[in-house]
C-alpha cells in the first residue's frame, strides 16, 4: 500500500526494578546550581522523577497517583505489545453468500483507511469475486455498549467512538465550497452520499468530522460510512451488482472468502498513535488486548482486566498505584504515580524510537483541562534516562519543569 498523499493521522490530533527514593528535597545538594524548591513552588498539584543509570535521582510525590491523559498511551502500547506481540496484524474477514451478498467482519482494524480498502477490493476481484449485492457489516467482534470514558459527542475526531468495524478512525473529510457543493477533501476517498449529510450545516471550507458526533446513532453511522465506502470501490472496480448496506452477522456455517492482514504490524501502528496521540487507534488496542486475554467480543471490563494483570504481573503494580480504565487517557479515573510510569518507561525502552522526538528528548505528552503531563527520555552517552511530569492543577507549568530537571539530570551526568 502506498503512502496517502494527504496523511489522514495529521489532523486527528486536536488533540527497572523496584526502587525505594526519598523526598525531593533530600537530593537538592546532588543537583548543583538548581534546587528542588526552584521546581517545586511551580507545583500546586503534582509529582516529577527523573532516573539516570537506573537510580532516581530527584523525585517529588513519587508514590501519589494523579491523572496522566495520554501519556497513559505508554501502558498500552506496552500492554499491547506484550500481549498481541509486535509483528501483530489485525484481521477483517469477507465473506460471499449464494446470491452474491458479502458479509464483511471486523476485528478492530484501526488502520482500515481508504487506501486500505481499496486494496482489498481489488484482492477480492482478483479472487473471482465479480459481483456484490447486498453489503453486511458485521461489528459484533466489540460488544463495548458505549463511548470511552471520558470522550464527548463532539464534531471533533478525538471523541470518535470505537467499534470493531469502522473506517478512515470514524472520521471524514469534507470540503464544502462557497457554492454548497459538498465533495470528498482526500483523492483517495471517493465522494459518498453521507458526505451530504454531514456537511449540510457546516460553514464552506474543509472539515475533519467526527461521524460518531451524534451518540444516538453511532453504530448505524458507523455501518453506513463503512458500507459505501466499500461499495464506491467496488463500482471504481467494475464490480456488478448492486444492493442495501444493512447489519448482519455472518451466517455460521459460511466460511470466509478472503482474509484480510491489516498492512500495518503493531509497531507500525503504535508509531503514529504516540506521535499524533490518537484516542480512536488506542482505544482500539485497548480493546483488542482484553479480547486476546479473554475472549471476543471485546469489551471495556475485559481490557481493564486484562490491563490489570499485565501491569500486577509484569510489573508487581496494583491499583493503589496505576489504575486505568481506557487507553487513551481520555478519562479522568485514570490515575499513575510518578514510580508506576518510571516501570512502565523502563520497559519501553526497547521500544523508544515510537515516541515523538523533540529537541533531544522523547516526550509523549498528556493534556486534559487542569491536566499537564510528559514522560519519556533524556539522552546522554547514547543511554535513556527515564523521566515523568504529572500536574494536575489550573496552572500549565510542565515546560518550566522539564527544562529545570534536564538542567538537573545534564549536570549530575557532569559530576
Amino acid at each position: 500500500m502506498q503512502f496517502r498523499k494527504y496523511p489522514i493521522w495529521p489532523l486527528l490530533f486536536l488533540l527497572l526494578a523496584p526502587f525505594t527514593c526519598p523526598q525531593s528535597s533530600s537530593h537538592a545538594k546532588d543537583t548543583g546550581q538548581v534546587s528542588t524548591t526552584s521546581i517545586e513552588h511551580l507545583i500546586d498539584s503534582g509529582g516529577y522523577a527523573v532516573q539516570k543509570d537506573g537510580h532516581i535521582i530527584v523525585a517529588h510525590n513519587l508514590e501519589e497517583m494523579f491523572v496522566p491523559a495520554s501519556t497513559i498511551k505508554i501502558a498500552t502500547g506496552l500492554a499491547a505489545l506484550h500481549i498481541l506481540g509486535p509483528d501483530y496484524r489485525f484481521e477483517t474477514r469477507f465473506f460471499l453468500d449464494a446470491d452474491q451478498n458479502l458479509y464483511i467482519r471486523g476485528y478492530g482494524d484501526p488502520f482500515l483507511i481508504s487506501e486500505e480498502v481499496a486494496e482489498i477490493i481489488r484482492k477480492l476481484k482478483s479472487l473471482g469475486c465479480n459481483k456484490i449485492n447486498n453489503i453486511y457489516m458485521d461489528d459484533t467482534a466489540f460488544a463495548i455498549g458505549g463511548s470511552a470514558d471520558g470522550s464527548g459527542s463532539s464534531e471533533n475526531p478525538y471523541d470518535a467512538q470505537n467499534s470493531g468495524l469502522a473506517v478512515n478512525f470514524n472520521t471524514i473529510n469534507i470540503v464544502k465550497d462557497r457554492a454548497g457543493k459538498i465533495y470528498s477533501a482526500e483523492e483517495q476517498t471517493p465522494t459518498l452520499g453521507l458526505m451530504e449529510e454531514l456537511a449540510a450545516d457546516l460553514e464552506p471550507g474543509v472539515h475533519r468530522v467526527n461521524i460518531t458526533r451524534e451518540t444516538g446513532n453511532g453504530k448505524e453511522t458507523i455501518r453506513r460510512y463503512t458500507g459505501e465506502l466499500f461499495q464506491a470501490f467496488q463500482k471504481k472496480e467494475n464490480i456488478a451488482g448492486k444492493g442495501v448496506i444493512a447489519f448482519r452477522p455472518v451466517p455460521v456455517d459460511l466460511a470466509p472468502f478472503y482474509i484480510h492482514n491489516s498492512s500495518k504490524n503493531l509497531e507500525d501502528i503504535i508509531a503514529p498513535l504516540m506521535l499524533y496521540s490518537n484516542n480512536f487507534i488506542a482505544n482500539q488496542l485497548f480493546l483488542t488486548i482484553g479480547a486476546a486475554q479473554y475472549g471476543y467480543p471485546a469489551t471495556w471490563e475485559k481490557s481493564t482486566q486484562a490491563m490489570a494483570g499485565f501491569l500486577q504481573t509484569e510489573f508487581n503494580l496494583s491499583a493503589k498505584e496505576i489504575d486505568i480504565t481506557e487507553g487513551a487517557g481520555l478519562s479522568r479515573k485514570n490515575r499513575v504515580s510518578p514510580h508506576a510510569m518510571l516501570l512502565l518507561l523502563d520497559s519501553f525502552k526497547p521500544y523508544s524510537r515510537l515516541l515523538p522526538e523533540d529537541d533531544g528528548k522523547l516526550v509523549k505528552s498528556g493534556t486534559l483541562k487542569r491536566v499537564y503531563a510528559y514522560a519519556g527520555y533524556f539522552k546522554a552517552d547514547g543511554k535513556l534516562d527515564s523521566f515523568v511530569i504529572l500536574l494536575n492543577q489550573e496552572k500549565n507549568n510542565r515546560d518550566g519543569i522539564l527544562l529545570l530537571l534536564e538542567k538537573m539530570y545534564r549536570m549530575k551526568d557532569r559530576r
